[in-house]
């Protein structure tokens, strides 16, 4: 069976952080739900990237904006003092097939549009691509991939340096071995966060852009409860992949929760055999029954997300724990108990906001280890350019 939460594994069986650890960030999903019904209508797009920034800026190297053919866009690059500039760019990209690296810089000039009355006062570097049907809408094609599967990925892109004409915006994909050279290149870079790298490449140094694949935290939810359910919309609003596991028919039920959040009903002990704890960013355990939340608690601690929440006082967590018994001690350092952050909250509305609030903070502060994570990737089977 194949669950939302997907995480690749090293060699040794061992379960890898996934990409949303260290970097929350629901960006890539909005850029492919922008992005998918105008590939099925055949649309041309052009997909802007900060390749570099310099003092504040109000989204760093990797952020991303899309661009349709009318002038619709999905993703924020500025507070809007850029998109403007950006659009007519876009439309020119699109008229001459050629990308294009544009500088906004706000830290010397006086001007009240593009100095210090953008109240940044930072420098950002933004390439500008077209993504169409003629170049299989790379590299969106890749990305989407890596966010219908959730899997870690990496794109690169050459930029500029002392490369030709025809090598600007080419790209290589980690895990896709490249067709030529110059792709078989790009595909062996790696990146923990996005960069810009010079490759050596025929005696010449390229400048290359290297962005890992953002992917959304993959939340699993034990119980299904009417508590459960803000927590399931505010994930979903923030882009995570929410996936509900409850031994109850009456609140299993996927008309309770926001569209594409995945369902399941069955006893607690067959967790682990319905779905992989160690697929998953972060758990919330919420049944509310002693007996069920132990269960829970025991499939989640041995190879579970580094993540694991508890409804109720600190004196239900000592019973829960004892409960479960001596395999909870593997996961001591995983559980927060009571679940939330303490912001006062007396609603499920407010419980649930504290609850989501320190899942963003714990995966917020996590260390990436994307590097390690790319080297055991197999390719996504399909081919792209």
């Amino acid at each position: 069976m194949t669950v939302l939460g997907l995480r690749p594994k090293h060699s040794s069986g061992q379960a890898i952080p996934s990409v949303s650890e260290g970097r929350v960030d629901s960006g890539l999903v909005e850029l492919c739900d922008f992005f998918a019904p105008r590939k099925q209508c055949g649309e041309s797009l052009v997909l802007g990237t900060i390749v570099r920034t310099e003092g504040s800026t109000y989204r760093k190297a990797g952020a991303r904006i899309l661009f349709s053919e009318s002038g619709d866009c999905s993703g924020l690059l500025s507070g809007g003092c850029l998109e403007a500039d950006l659009r007519e760019r876009a439309a020119r990209v699109l008229r001459s097939g050629k990308p294009e690296r544009a500088i906004f810089d706000s830290r010397t000039s006086d001007d009240p549009i593009w100095g210090t009355g953008i109240g940044c006062e930072g420098a950002n570097h933004i390439w500008l691509q077209a993504v169409t049907p003629d170049n299989n809408y790379a590299p969106l094609a890749y990305l989407d991939g890596c966010l219908q599967n959730h899997r870690s990925g990496c794109v690169s892109t050459v930029i500029g340096g002392e490369a030709l004409a025809c090598e600007l915006g080419r790209f290589g994909y980690a895990g896709i071995r490249g067709e030529d050279e110059l792709a078989v290149e790009l595909s062996a870079r790696r990146a923990s966060k996005p960069e810009i790298q010079l490759v050596s490449f025929r005696s010449r140094l390229l400048e290359v852009f290297i962005s890992p694949a953002t992917l959304p935290p993959a939340l699993l939810l034990c119980g299904a409860g009417p508590d459960a359910i803000p927590v399931a919309q505010f994930g979903a609003l923030l882009g995570w992949q929410v996936t509900i596991f409850d031994h109850r028919p009456a609140y299993a039920s996927a008309a309770n929760f926001p569209k594409g959040t995945r369902v399941f009903c069955g006893r607690p002990e067959e967790l682990s055999q319905r779905l992989t704890p160690s697929l998953f960013d972060a758990a919330v355990i919420m049944t509310h029954n002693l007996s069920a939340d132990a269960m829970y608690l025991r499939a989640l601690s041995t190879d579970g997300p580094s993540y694991i929440g508890l409804l109720g006082p600190a004196s239900r967590r000592a019973r829960l724990v004892k409960e479960a018994g001596s395999t909870v001690e593997a996961a001591a350092g995983r559980i927060r108990g009571p679940v939330g952050l303490d912001i006062g909250a007396k609603t499920p509305a407010g419980i649930a906001l504290a609850i989501v609030a320190q899942i963003h903070a714990v995966l917020a502060v996590a260390q990436v280890t994307v590097c390690a994570e790319l080297d055991h990737l197999q390719p996504i089977p399909e081919s792209y350019p």
